[in-house]
């Protein structure tokens, strides 16, 4: 299996736009050691030339320009088999509004993913311009099925969709009530070495089912958004706490032991 991240940054990408927090200005300024980065996501393949990308960000024209393996070998072709969401946040889908030209894409989402895209969405008409242009498969919690390519054909990977907890996209927040297909992590398993990628990009809190679909996964892929639960309220960026916008905190080992039920 192969394994390219594209983009390892938070919602609004580091730096943010409109932060100047130190670690934002210091990016900026060139005064710490870090380097900016695009929204995340993530490509995997079997074979390197038909690629899945995990979620698809608002840089995504300049992710697929990063890496070669994305570009096209000839005109109107992309060797990127499909696009796998986990959620309807905007940071995780907007991407695909960036792929309207004339091509047919394929999707993979839960249906509440998809009804929260397409349904009474002016931009969708976008991805309708000629009939098929948007192909989506259904994503069933629990169910593991063989990720294929636009015309069918086994690709070499099985994705399953494990339930973590997370919330609504803040664009249907009091429109719809939380559901457990929200947000989702995938396993994705190589059927060639039995090798599994567990992608969890958004975690709100550690459950039975997140647990077990990071069990026995050859790499690991978690949701890194905060290291401190007060790491916006602390310095009076934002009131709520991480958990309060469904990330987990991953300093320290308290988080990490805490045993809570799935969402109903």
């Amino acid at each position: 299996m192969q394994i390219r991240v594209l983009g390892a940054a938070a919602g609004g990408g580091f730096p943010q736009w409109n932060c100047g927090c130190a670690n934002c200005r210091g990016v900026r300024e060139g005064t710490i050691e870090a380097r900016p980065r695009t929204q995340d996501s993530v490509t995997v393949s079997a074979d390197g030339a038909r690629w899945f990308l995990l979620n698809a960000s608002p840089e995504i024209r300049t992710q697929i320009e990063s890496f070669p393996a994305l570009h096209p070998k000839r005109a109107r072709h992309t060797p990127i088999a499909a696009i796998v969401l986990t959620n309807g946040d905007l940071d995780h889908c907007l991407g695909i509004f960036s792929l309207r030209e004339a091509h047919p894409i394929v999707i993979y989402a839960t249906d509440r993913v998809r009804q929260g895209i397409t349904e009474s969405n002016v931009f969708y008409r976008t991805l309708q311009r000629f009939p098929g242009q948007v192909t989506w498969r259904s994503l069933k919690l629990g169910r593991e099925e063989e990720l294929v390519d636009a015309g069918n054909a086994a690709t070499g990977l099985w994705l399953e969709p494990v339930p973590s907890p997370g919330k609504l996209p803040v664009h249907l927040d009091g429109l719809a009530s939380a559901d457990p297909e929200d947000n989702i992590g995938l396993r994705i398993r190589e059927r060639a070495t039995g090798l599994v990628l567990a992608y969890f990009s958004a975690v709100g809190r550690m459950s039975p089912s997140v647990r077990q679909g990071l069990e026995g996964a050859s790499a690991v892929f978690f949701d890194g958004t905060f290291w401190s639960s007060d790491e916006l309220s602390g310095p009076g960026l934002m009131a709520k706490t991480a958990e309060d916008l469904a990330h987990l905190p991953i300093g320290g080992e308290g988080p990490y032991q805490q045993h809570e039920p799935d969402p109903p």
